[in-house]
């Protein structure tokens, strides 16, 4: 039997744009929902340089902290909000931002009794990654933080780089970097 070299593996993107794109993009909730916010960012190379060919991906619950998926372990619940998808994708621009339009998420149940303060869970695409990058983002403004069982275990002078600060408009803003001195916290799933 002959034996064939392994395919050299390949990084993700440019063409993310092109392959991946999602029929919403990055419209969790339809225009017009009541209380419908925009988290947006920049995303960031290890030196410093935007990064205009990325993709962030975002997953969440609804209001409610429910999923409307069977592999929610509490089953499967209708969004309260019209139209909710739970899941939005965001090509990064020229400039390399961002921006999902969402409504706030509710709070998560966790193991031995604990709760998950509300926050999106996000994966981040990008040339020079063999593989998606994966972390979260939380709310500034949200006093569950203090408890949440994940971010708790990260060291407290990095947790900032999961935290979205709300602007005045009553948006969120927070940008990733996937590496350097500010390289934002990922998680091994």
């Amino acid at each position: 039997m002959t034996e064939y070299p392994l395919t050299p593996s390949q990084t993700v993107g440019p063409y993310l744009s092109l392959g991946l794109t999602w029929p919403a993009g990055p419209d969790v909730v339809p225009p017009g929902t009541p209380d419908a916010i925009r988290i947006s960012g920049v995303l960031f190379d290890g030196a410093g340089a935007v990064v205009p060919d990325g993709m962030i991906e975002t997953w969440q619950a609804d209001p409610d902290g429910r999923f409307a998926h069977p592999d929610d372990p509490r089953g499967a619940a209708e969004p309260g909000v019209p139209g909710f998808l739970g899941f939005g994708r965001s090509t990064t621009d020229a400039e390399g931002r961002w921006e999902i339009r969402t409504v706030r998420p509710g709070a998560l149940p966790a193991g031995d009794g604990l709760t998950e303060a509300p926050h999106l869970d996000v994966s981040v695409f990008a040339r020079g990654l063999l593989d998606r990058v994966v972390t979260r983002i939380y709310f500034s403004d949200e006093p569950a933080n203090d408890t949440d069982p994940v971010l708790g275990d990260v060291p407290t002078e990095r947790r900032e780089t999961l935290v979205a600060q709300k602007d005045g408009d009553g948006d969120y803003r927070l940008d990733i970097h996937l590496q350097g001195p500010r390289e934002t916290v990922f998680f091994q799933v």
